[in-house]
This record gives C-alpha cells, sequence and structure tokens, in this order.
C-alpha cells in the first residue's frame, strides 16, 4: 500500500515538472524511483514520455531507454503508452519508429491515429499522413476525426498544395462543428493561403470570433509568401490598432520575409529596428536573416555584410545563407566565398551550400573554381537535393521528379514542352543553362532543363485538367530562371493562370508575366 501511495505521488510530481516545461527535472524523479526500488506503472511511462519530449539534450537517448524498459515490462501494448511513444518519437523525427509502434498497436483510438497522422504530417510525409488519414476514414468509420487530427491533415494539405482535398477537409470540419475551434481556424487559414487562394484564407480569418497571435501570423505570412508586402503589413497594423494580441518573433520574422520578397529595403528596415524599442523583441538569427536577405536582394551586399559583423549574436547558418543567396542573384564572388567558408563550418553536409557556391563560380565562368566544389562534394560523400514538384488534378495528387522516366505521359509531356520551346525560340528565347554543372555540350543541357520537374507539371496540369482552370504546382527547391521564363511564356500563350510555390514564394503566373515582377 505505502509503494502504491509513492509511486503515486511520483507520478504526481513527475505530470507537473513535465507539464512545467522542467523535463529535465521530471526524469531526475523518475531516476530517484528506480534507485529506490519503485515499479513504474503505465503513468510513470508516459509522463516519463512526455518529460523526454520537452527537456533538454538527451531527451532522445532517455525516451529510448524508457522504451526499452517498458517493453521488458510489457506495457507497449497499452494504448496510451503506446500512443505517447508516437508522440516520443515525432518529436525527434524519428517516423521509422513511430510507424514500427503505431504498426504494432492491437488497438487504436482517434488520438492514436491522429497522433501519427501528425507525426508524418510534421515530418515531411505529406503524402503518407493524408493517405493515414483516409485509410482511417475509409476502415475505421468509429473513429470520428477530432481537432487535433484535422490540424494535422490541414497542414498535409498546405505542404502539398492540395486545394482540392483541402477544401473537401473544409467542408467535414463545417459538418463536424470544429469550424469554431481557434487552431483548426488557423490551421485552413494556413491550407488556404500555402494553396494559393489568398481571398479564401482572408475569409476564414474575417469570420474568426476569435484571433490569437497565431491567426495573425499566419495571414501575414500568407500575404508574405505571394509576395503582397504591403496587405502584410496593413494586417500588421490592424493587429497593433486592435490591441487585443500582441506580436511576437514569428510575427516580425513574417514581415522581414515580406518585405524581402517584394523589395520594401525601408520599410524591412524600419520594422527591424523597431523590434525592441517598441515590442521588446529581441532579432533572432532568424530576423538578422531576413534582414540580410532584403538588403542582399536589393544589390546591398557590404550594407548586407555590416548588419552580419554588427550582430550581437554568433551568426548562424540562415545568416550566411541568406548571404550566399544574395550572392548567386548578384553574382558577388567574394561574398560568396566568405559565406561559405562559414556555412561548410558549420552545416558542413549541407550539399546545398556546395551547389550554391558551384552555381556562383559557374555564372562567373569559373570553371576550375567550379571542379573544385564538385570534388568536394564527391570527397564528403554529399549529392545534390533532386527537384521535385507536384501537382494537384481532379483531387489527386501527381509528383514529377527531374527527367522523370517513369510517367506513363512522359513522351506527351516532352513533345508539349518541346513544341512550346521552339515557338519561344522562335521569338528570341534562348535556354538558360548555367546552372548545369555537368560537362555536357548546349544540346545535352537544355534537354536537362526542358525535363526540370516543374516544366513537366505545368505540362502535365495543361493536359490534363480544363481549359481555364487555374493550375497549381509546388516544388521543393527554388524556381530556377529558365522554368520562370518559359512558365511565364506558357501562361500568355495557353491563357492559362499558373501558380507554382516554390521554397520561399509563391509565383503567380498570368498573360506572360510573374507576381514577383522577375524579383525573387
Amino acid at each position: 500500500m505505502r509503494e502504491t501511495t509513492t509511486v503515486f505521488v511520483s507520478n504526481a510530481f513527475i505530470r507537473a515538472l513535465a507539464l512545467a516545461g522542467r523535463g529535465d527535472d521530471a526524469l531526475a524523479v523518475c531516476c530517484q524511483m528506480s534507485e529506490t526500488g519503485l515499479s513504474f506503472d503505465r503513468f510513470t511511462y508516459t509522463y516519463a514520455l512526455k518529460a523526454c519530449v520537452v527537456g533538454s539534450g538527451s531527451g532522445e537517448m532517455k525516451g529510448k531507454e524508457i522504451h526499452g524498459s517498458l517493453l521488458r515490462r510489457g506495457f507497449e501494448r497499452n494504448l496510451h503508452i503506446a500512443t505517447t511513444l508516437i508522440d516520443f518519437y515525432a518529436k525527434f523525427g524519428l517516423v521509422s519508429c513511430a510507424g514500427k509502434v503505431f504498426d504494432e498497436m492491437p488497438v487504436r483510438n482517434v488520438v492514436s491515429w491522429s497522433a501519427m497522422i501528425g507525426c508524418l504530417a510534421k515530418n515531411g510525409r505529406p503524402f503518407e499522413a493524408l493517405e493515414l488519414f483516409w485509410e482511417m476514414m475509409v476502415g475505421n468509420p468509429d473513429e470520428v476525426p477530432n481537432s487535433v487530427t484535422m490540424v494535422s491533415v490541414l497542414q498535409a494539405c498546405a505542404a502539398l498544395s492540395a486545394l482540392g482535398q483541402g477544401k473537401f477537409i473544409h467542408c467535414f470540419v463545417v459538418r463536424r462543428g470544429l469550424d469554431s475551434i481557434l487552431p483548426v481556424n488557423n490551421s485552413l487559414v494556413t491550407m488556404y493561403s500555402k494553396c494559393g487562394d489568398l481571398e479564401m484564407a482572408r475569409r476564414v480569418f474575417d469570420r474568426m470570433d476569435r484571433r490569437d497571435v497565431v491567426s495573425w501570423n499566419s495571414m501575414i505570412s500568407g500575404y508574405g509568401v505571394h509576395g503582397f508586402a504591403e496587405e502584410a503589413i496593413m494586417v500588421f497594423k490592424e493587429m497593433i490598432n486592435d490591441g487585443r494580441v500582441s506580436p511576437n518573433a514569428v510575427t516580425f520574422i513574417s514581415l522581414l520575409g515580406a518585405c524581402s520578397h517584394s523589395g520594401l529595403v525601408d520599410e524591412g528596415k524600419r520594422l527591424f529596428y523597431s523590434m525592441v524599442p517598441e515590442y521588446h523583441i529581441y532579432p533572432s538569427s532568424e530576423h538578422y536573416a531576413g534582414l540580410v536577405d532584403i538588403l542582399g536582394r536589393a544589390g546591398r551586399l557590404e550594407e548586407a555584410m555590416k548588419v552580419i559583423e554588427d550582430m550581437r549574436i554568433e551568426p548562424g547558418s540562415t545568416v550566411w545563407g541568406s548571404l550566399l543567396g544574395a550572392c548567386r542573384i548578384h553574382c558577388n564572388i567574394e561574398f560568396a566565398e566568405r559565406a561559405s567558408v562559414r556555412l561548410f563550418e558549420l552545416e558542413p553536409t549541407n550539399a546545398g551550400n556546395y551547389v550554391l557556391l558551384a552555381d556562383i563560380y559557374a555564372e562567373a565562368k569559373m570553371w576550375e573554381e567550379v571542379n573544385r566544389v564538385k570534388k568536394l562534394l564527391e570527397a564528403r560523400g554529399l549529392q545534390k537535393v533532386s527537384g521535385c514538384s507536384w501537382i494537384e488534378v481532379k483531387g489527386k495528387i501527381y509528383s514529377f521528379v527531374s527527367v522523370d522516366e517513369l510517367n506513363p505521359q512522359i513522351e506527351q509531356l516532352h513533345a508539349l514542352l518541346v513544341k512550346f520551346s521552339l515557338e519561344m525560340k522562335e521569338k528570341g528565347y534562348v535556354p538558360d543553362t548555367k546552372a548545369i554543372l555537368y560537362e555536357l555540350d548546349e544540346v545535352g543541357k537544355e534537354e536537362i532543363v526542358l525535363g526540370h520537374s516543374e516544366k513537366l507539371a505545368v505540362a502535365f496540369g495543361l493536359i490534363n485538367s480544363s481549359a481555364g482552370e487555374t493550375i497549381r504546382i509546388t516544388k521543393n527547391l527554388r524556381l530556377c530562371q529558365d522554368c520562370h521564363s518559359v512558365t511565364k511564356f506558357i501562361s500568355q500563350f495557353t491563357n492559362r493562370e499558373i501558380l507554382v510555390r516554390d521554397v520561399n514564394r509563391f509565383h503567380h503566373f498570368k498573360n506572360g508575366l510573374c507576381s514577383c515582377g522577375d524579383y525573387w
């Protein structure tokens, strides 16, 4: 009886510490329990795993130790413990471990389904998140999705720009009466923004009875990534005038990004330097990266370098990455090399930094340096991230990789792209192949850029969608110069609106023009 009481008290203490964010202290209590011979029950394991999530440093290792312990005690079949294990592995990005726990669960409820869907959505696996959601809906009719499920599913739709599926989920949310829940509404705003339907995002936002800082930030960010900086700043001013919610660090990251995409240098600087005196928010590395990006894109590289040198904190990879990206735009070798030296130290396994530097050298026709960087990549066993694009057609999502020979319509896609290329060349188009670092003749390089994933996705959309329907594409990398030029032409030639969301922003192509004004 005494041990049971002591375990009960210890569990309550562990739970309280974990909820307060004091994960390390909570785990210390677990250690004391072990040392005094107290047996863990299912509550101890559940709270200990939650403590690992909020703890610092060794949380992942501690959680794996706890998993091993509960396996030895036979607790792995407990519904609540297994669900907490999924949450734990999701926090540390260990999707396969979470999946193994989920697959071995003898019984599941809506909480465990939601935990696994959330794990996939939050760790870059949106396809699988949506697949699992539909599996839950079709195969488990008794498990009715809740608001937590909907937030994760909407996050997956946003990641894929799956507007059709997102609209279906929105209808489900309304039917289930979940549209009064704040996190669900926030996710709807984000989903519509990231799927390119800003009008609907604003409509959801305007209808919200209550807003928190996430609501305001979602709308500001939505305008920002579409290149509508003035609208983003207007929403920020509405937020300040409303007075019920104060901006936070994320607010200014979104504002600085909006100014960067639109070239609002003075406004961006004003916002950055207002953070401390007006809002008591001290700039983080991400804020400095935003300011460096604003200055760098505008060609004010020396000023950007001065910002880095005067930083009150150590510049991180985001700051140096912003400078390197600006150097590619303006082909500045000196600052590119300075940024690369630091990035190679901070992120030795990030192939993107090496590729970016090689691109800059190629632009400057410094071929010996290009080969030197390529050898560095090979020596470190690194590979460039392959370009991949997604498109939703008639509610189904299709993916493409560069030079995709597996698609059953690949011959039609190539034929259509060759047709466009020939017509463009008659109007003076010259393929931009400078980013191709392979030792090929110009014809070979043209074939590579013509097979880029976003071009294939555009062609697929034209062939498989109805006339006049907007084509919406998502790409995992920055849109290349040649794809940008070709898509502008296609939008004019076919009288289609084409939305492309790359890793940085949205491009709205219409009548041969892009909303970015060729500034991206």
